[in-house]
C-alpha cells in the first residue's frame, strides 16, 4: 500500500484528490495538511511514502515545507511531488533543487495522477520530456551571470556526462538507450551510477545539475 500525505490549503481540492486516491486499491491517503507547517509535522508523524505538496499555501509555503522534510534524515525515503498550475510556478525549479521528485499540474487526468503516485513511489522522477522543456525554458529565461566552472562533474566518466546531458534534455531511459545504441538496462545502469556519484535522489535533480553546470545549453523558448 502506497501511503500518501496531501498538502493543499483548499479543502475542496483536498477532498477531490482524496476521493480519487482512496479509490485505488494500492493507494491510501494517511493525512491531510492545510499549510506547509502542518505538512512537515504530519510527515514526521505519519512517515508517508509520497507527499503531494501545493506550493502556494498560507504561513509556511510548499517550498519551505519541501526543504524541511527532505532535510530530515529520518524522512529520507519520502518522495515529494509538487502540485502546481500549468504556468510553472516560480518556485518549481527551487523545489526540484531542494529534492522534490517532480511536479503535477492540478488539472491532471485522474488516471495520470494515480500513475504518477505509483511512478514516484517506485523511485522514478515525474518529469516528462515536454514538461522538462517547459521548465528548462523558464529557468533559462531568468537573468543570471555566466555559470562558474563546476567541479561537481569531475568524478563522472565521459559516458556518464553524456548520459547526464541526455537526462537534462528530458529523455527517458529507453530514449537514452536508443540514442547511445545500448540496451535499456545499460542506460538505466548509467543513470543510476550518475545519480550515486552526484549524490542525488532521482533524475529530477540530474536535470537541475545538467543545466546549472552548463553541461547542456537550453535550446527551447517559452511556448514551444
Amino acid at each position: 500500500m502506497i501511503r500518501v500525505l496531501l498538502a493543499d490549503d483548499q479543502a475542496l481540492v483536498r477532498a477531490g484528490f482524496c476521493a480519487l486516491l482512496d479509490s485505488a486499491a494500492d493507494i491510501e491517503v494517511v493525512a491531510e495538511a492545510a499549510d506547509g507547517g502542518e505538512a512537515v509535522r504530519l510527515a514526521r508523524a505519519e512517515r508517508p511514502d509520497v507527499v503531494l505538496m501545493d506550493v502556494r499555501m498560507p504561513g509556511m509555503d510548499g517550498l519551505a515545507a519541501t526543504e524541511r522534510i527532505l532535510a530530515d534524515r529520518d524522512l529520507g525515503a519520502v518522495r515529494i511531488v509538487i502540485l502546481t498550475t500549468f504556468d510553472l510556478d516560480e518556485y518549481i525549479f527551487d523545489a526540484l533543487r531542494a529534492g522534490a521528485s517532480g511536479f503535477l499540474v492540478k488539472d491532471t487526468e485522474p488516471r495520470d495522477l494515480l500513475q504518477a503516485v505509483r511512478v514516484v513511489h517506485g523511485g522514478e522522477a515525474l518529469l516528462s520530456p515536454g514538461v522538462t522543456r517547459r521548465l528548462i525554458a523558464d529557468y533559462a529565461g531568468r537573468p543570471r551571470g555566466a555559470p562558474a566552472p563546476s567541479t561537481r562533474l569531475n568524478g563522472l566518466t565521459e559516458r556518464e556526462r553524456e548520459v547526464l546531458a541526455l537526462v537534462g534534455e528530458g529523455l527517458s531511459n529507453a530514449q537514452i538507450a536508443q540514442r547511445l545504441v545500448v540496451s535499456p538496462a545499460t542506460a538505466k545502469t548509467h543513470v543510476s551510477r550518475t545519480m550515486v556519484k552526484l549524490g542525488v535522489r532521482d533524475r529530477a535533480q540530474l536535470v537541475v545539475i545538467a543545466y546549472e553546470s552548463a553541461l547542456v545549453t537550453p535550446k527551447w523558448s517559452q511556448g514551444t
